[in-house]
């Protein structure tokens, strides 16, 4: 249980913000007057006063709302929530959506001192249920009535594709799989084969927006570009084999040239990720193997022994 120090708007972004006794917020927007409100996953953001204190004993005495965050909170670490953990705040209910965020150099506090402490501690929610939020409020960690839904994010891996000289079929065929199964896709990106885009990519879906699964497919192969694998196993934390393994050995009933296939699983900190092929069959074929085991495997990721609801 925290307590809300500032409430904090600007009217656009890369500004600092400014405090107000108090403010809407808007379900499904954020908070109303704020430039960074929108029906977007980082609609409120959040810092923990704590945090804006150690900054400040370093000689530097910003305001709040300096670093861009909409809540001041005291007495809440926000950023050791995981993400889809519910804050009640006044009337309204915020769920946090990502933890940190990339730097940037354009921002008003970073041109000011030379650093920003948003992009390592600050944290960002959607607002699920809309009220006024005002200096004073309690902000309390509410525990969640219905399980948290799988969050997965699929990667599509194509020079051609992302140059839009092909369709992209594998993606959206994947992504469908997995809402039919009861997931919630918070993101579908299509890349060119390019190992660095990926690593980028893959960190910051991991530690930041931190879904339970990421599936990428196509690079797999042997041509010389094909270095999803390499990208992957860059990023990774723990290994997770047999899941390649066994998509391979089921592979090798319809096709010989499954292995070909380099394709590896690895866990970054809460999220497994698996690599599949290019072809949208080989990626349902692929899914038919693991799907119905992930559940268990992202329970235990989740610190929930199998369970599928985060509290």
């Amino acid at each position: 249980m925290g307590t809300v120090l500032a409430v904090c708007t600007s009217p656009q972004k890369g500004t600092l913000k400014t405090g107000v006794e108090q403010a809407t917020l808007r379900a499904d927007w954020g908070l109303e007057g704020d430039a960074h409100a929108g029906r977007w996953h980082r609609q409120v953001s959040l810092l923990s006063a704590e945090k804006i204190e150690a900054f400040r004993a370093k000689g530097v005495q910003v305001p709040w709302g300096a670093f861009g965050e909409n809540l001041v909170v005291s007495g809440l670490d926000l950023r050791s929530l995981p993400v889809g953990t519910l804050l009640r705040c006044g009337g309204a209910l915020l769920e946090l959506s990502q933890i940190g965020k990339a730097c940037h150099t354009s921002c008003a506090i970073r041109r000011q001192t030379g650093d920003c402490i948003m992009p390592r501690e600050g944290v960002f929610a959607r607002v699920l249920e809309g009220g006024t939020v005002r200096v004073g409020d309690v902000i309390a960690v509410e525990p969640r009535k219905e399980p948290f839904p799988w969050q997965a994010a699929v990667i599509t891996l194509s020079d051609k594709g992302s140059r839009g000289e092909r369709e992209d079929h594998s993606g959206p065929a994947v992504a469908a799989r997995l809402q039919d199964a009861g997931y919630t896709v918070i993101e579908q990106l299509l890349l060119p084969d390019e190992p660095e885009q990926l690593k980028v990519q893959l960190r910051h879906l991991c530690d930041q927006r931190q879904p339970d699964l990421i599936l990428t497919t196509g690079g797999t192969g042997f041509a010389p570009r094909d270095r999803t694998p390499e990208a992957t196993l860059a990023v990774a934390e723990r290994l997770a084999p047999g899941i390649a393994e066994a998509i391979r050995a089921a592979s090798l009933r319809f096709t010989r040239h499954a292995m070909l296939s380099r394709g590896v699983a690895v866990i970054r900190g809460r999220t497994l990720i698996v690599n599949l092929p290019g072809s949208p069959k080989a990626c349902m074929e692929g899914m038919d193997v693991f799907l119905d085991a992930l559940p268990h495997a992202l329970g235990l990721l989740r610190g929930e022994d199998g369970e599928c609801g985060r509290g």
